[in-house]
């Protein structure tokens, strides 16, 4: 499928400047750019490539400064970065949708399908399950009993859904991930640990995205929740009863803990850990590695480090550590000189 500038233009709402018949038919990072293709430049980091670049068409940011000749024809719009997503987003909605039930899926006599799905060979649906409209599940995806999935959400390979877990509508579960495994719940006794039964669910609600190889435990009781329009990174671990805010984002290797309720419009880069039965308040930001130990009252805190503290006075604290090892040999020199001082006095008295 071709698009000039012209057309991508009149679709964003953008101005041209060089050629408007320029033709795309492809996308490519501005540093690898083809003829034929469309970039974007929204970090100034990368202002360089835009004087080299092969793409036929780049999108730049209105206020984009040029400093030197480009072959490029440019789309000015508000905010490039947004404007390319935009674009991806109806680039990937024309292409066509796989529907049909492959003869080598396994549905249940019980279940209950929606139209205009795809179900893809070796998947399976157990008994009572309800699958909406539009649905796809690829290949080797497991839906258990009595578990719903929502119209228009997409299940990617060897993703499993337990038993009687629900994900909304527009959904998108990426490979490997797994909804609704028991909650890591066990009993110490005096011959080890006794196991206690998991009997709630999970609840992934509309425009959800999971990725792969991310977990989401089964409550003990009740539901485990991931709220509206929450953005899960691959390995991410939530763990049983946990409670994610609407919009929440979390990169990968991201591990909360059990019955920790986590506010809407939070932010958690690589590896955060939070702790168990913590309240995370809404719009908090943690750095990568970040250790939280505790709950978190105040709303758009920012936070860094392992305990985490409040994202400045860990940069500080970092200035401090740095020099850590010369005020060690300063304080030991200083208290080797005071012990002299000591004795030289006990010897006059």
């Amino acid at each position: 499928m071709e698009f000039s500038a012209q057309q991508i233009a009149g679709l964003v709402g953008g101005t041209i400047e060089g050629n408007p018949s320029a033709k795309v038919n492809d996308f490519a990072k501005i540093e690898e750019g083809r003829p034929g293709c469309i970039s974007f430049l929204a970090n100034p980091k990368y202002a360089h490539y835009l004087y080299e670049t092969q793409s036929s068409v780049v999108l730049v940011n209105k206020d984009f400064q040029l400093e030197g000749k480009t072959e490029a024809t440019l789309i000015r719009v508000d905010n490039a970065y947004e404007t390319v997503a935009k674009l991806l987003t109806l680039y990937e909605s024309m292409k066509p949708k796989k529907k049909g039930i492959d003869s080598l899926a396994f549905i249940a006599p019980t279940a209950k399908v929606g139209k205009d799905c795809y179900i893809g060979p070796f998947v399976s649906v157990g008994e009572g399950a309800v699958i909406g409209n539009g649905v796809t599940l690829h290949p080797h995806v497991a839906i258990g009993d009595n578990a719903t999935v929502g119209d228009n959400t997409e299940i990617h390979p060897n993703a499993v859904i337990y038993h009687d877990c629900k994900v909304g509508n527009n959904c998108i579960l990426h490979a490997g991930c797994v909804i609704g495994a028991d909650g890591f719940g066990f009993a110490p006794t005096a011959e080890g640990y006794e196991k206690i039964p998991q009997i709630g669910i999970v609840t992934i609600e509309d425009n959800v995205e999971i990725g792969a190889n991310t977990c989401v435990d089964r409550s003990t009781m009740g539901s485990t929740y991931v709220r509206k329009g929450v953005k899960l990174d691959n390995l991410v671990q939530i763990a049983h009863n946990d409670d994610i805010g609407e919009h929440t984002v979390m990169s990968a290797q991201v591990g909360v803990a059990g019955s920790t309720k986590v506010g809407q419009w939070c932010m958690f880069g690589g590896q955060v850990g939070i702790a168990g039965h913590a309240t995370i308040a809404n719009r908090t930001q943690a750095g990568a590695q970040a250790g939280i130990p505790n709950s978190i009252k105040k709303e758009g805190t920012a936070v860094q480090g392992t305990p985490a503290i409040e994202f400045r006075n860990f940069w500080k604290s970092s200035a401090v550590f740095k020099s850590l090892p010369e005020m060690s040999r300063q304080v030991y020199q200083l208290q080797k000189e005071l012990d002299e001082m000591k004795k030289r006095l006990e010897i006059k008295d």
